[in-house]
């Protein structure tokens, strides 16, 4: 071969080669760099039921990964788990890993989790969804927010399409209302499915001809679907006056929804306090687990919860006298002007024991007032069904029915034990 040939070669070839040095060195390095932890988790249905889309969370910090976890990879054996990663405090750190398992009447599972310090572009199906929009009300276009906040004089309910965050599952929708009585409000469905995204809780005729689902309750001036209250000693008042309200979305899914609204300085039985309201919805529920929380611990304040009236003196009502409530019946006063046919709907709301102090009533709603002294929370549930459902409860008595065995189910969480 002539020099000049040759040369010519061997130059290239160590170009190629060097080329090839410098990428295999740069994989090394960012496989180096990507750091992980591989966990085993034992998840135990302790009750004597069956449990399907059983919540589990594991908390980051007790995981102990020693690094800025960005992804992670749940199996039960071969299969893979759908989970999700979620930051709580807007840290941009993830603080929980949560996802849903069906467990059988006692059985136990190992899961095996790998933690990574590395991002994925892995996407599960969705099986929930948030949104908060604001609205520009000449243009009547909608912007996606993660949050807003106003001072307490500020009324923006109008201004904020759907008058809140709206988040639903499969199963039901909700909205928190953006003003002092943070109501909670429901979305009823025909069938199992997401709709928010197109329906904005307003279907249009296309929509409703096409089996969507609707607003299934006016709610006024009560409690609605288990919306906390201050309580006056004769009747549940608004969370007012206050300093400023925050509402937000922390979580999108795609296992669950989580929404919080936050109140500084509410002026409350001669207290200053800051309250905090953390409204999650897992794949497959109905109901909301909503965690209240405060930022110094309480003193003797009384609060209250429960449910809607529905019908003033003829709702069907549901009572165990131990922190669980329900009702019945429909409310579309004359007045409203909302299109929707009238609904039937059974609603109720779950509160721990050790936190109820008395069973009331006022003119718009069954209640229990309830108190904390010395700790900077409580956790209670409240969920509904309506009547329009295919996959739900028909009549009064099957919602009636079905309430005990929720509140047992409640009350037998799956157990979740960490082996590092």
């Amino acid at each position: 071969m002539p020099k000049d040939i040759l040369s010519s070669y061997m130059k290239r070839t160590i170009l190629l080669l060097g080329g090839l040095y410098a990428l295999l060195s740069v994989t090394i390095a960012q496989t180096a760099s990507v750091k992980t932890c591989r966990l085993s988790l034992e998840v135990t249905n302790t009750w004597n039921q069956d449990k399907n889309d059983e919540p589990v969370v594991v908390n980051l910090q007790e995981a102990t990964p020693g690094f800025r976890v960005c992804s992670a990879i749940v199996m039960e054996g071969e299969k893979e788990i759908p989970s999700q990663l979620d930051d709580l405090n807007g840290d941009l750190h993830a603080d929980e890993l949560a996802f849903v398992i069906d467990l059988k009447a006692g059985e136990r599972k190992k899961l095996n989790v790998t933690l990574s310090s590395a991002k994925s572009e892995k996407s599960y199906s969705a099986r929930v969804y948030a949104e908060l929009l604001i609205r520009d009300s000449k243009s009547q276009k909608h912007a996606p927010v993660q949050s807003v906040t106003v001072s307490g004089q500020t009324n923006i309910y109008n201004h904020i399409y759907g008058h809140g965050p709206m988040l639903e599952s499969e199963l039901v929708g909700y909205r928190i209302y953006f003003n002092q009585k943070q109501t909670i409000d429901p979305y009823g469905k025909f069938q199992k499915r997401l709709e928010l995204k197109e329906s904005r809780f307003y279907p249009n005729d296309t929509q409703l001809a096409q089996g969507f689902g609707d607003d299934v309750l006016m709610v006024g001036n009560s409690c609605g679907i288990g919306a906390l209250k201050g309580w006056n000693g004769t009747k549940a008042t608004h969370i007012e006056p206050i300093v400023c309200r925050t509402e937000r979305i922390l979580s999108y899914g795609p296992i669950r929804a989580i929404a919080e609204v936050e109140v500084k300085g509410w002026s409350y039985q001669g207290n200053e306090l800051n309250m905090t309201h953390r409204y999650i919805l897992y794949a497959g529920h109905r109901d909301l687990r909503i965690e209240t929380t405060f930022s110094q611990p309480l003193g003797e304040e009384v609060f209250c919860t429960g449910v809607q009236d529905i019908m003033g003196g003829e709702t069907l009502s549901y009572s165990d006298h131990q922190g669980l409530v329900g009702s019945w019946g429909r409310h579309w006063p004359v007045t409203d002007t909302v299109k929707y046919a009238k609904e039937t709907i059974g609603i109720a709301t779950c509160i721990p024991r050790k936190h109820i102090r008395k069973e009331v009533k006022d003119k718009d709603n069954f209640l229990y007032t309830l108190a904390a002294p010395g700790e900077k929370g409580f956790c209670y549930h409240t969920m509904f069904t309506s009547r329009k459902e295919t996959f739900g409860y028909p009549t009064a008595e099957a919602w009636f029915s079905y309430l005990p065995l929720w509140k047992e189910g409640l009350e037998h969480p799956a157990t979740v034990k960490l082996i590092k």
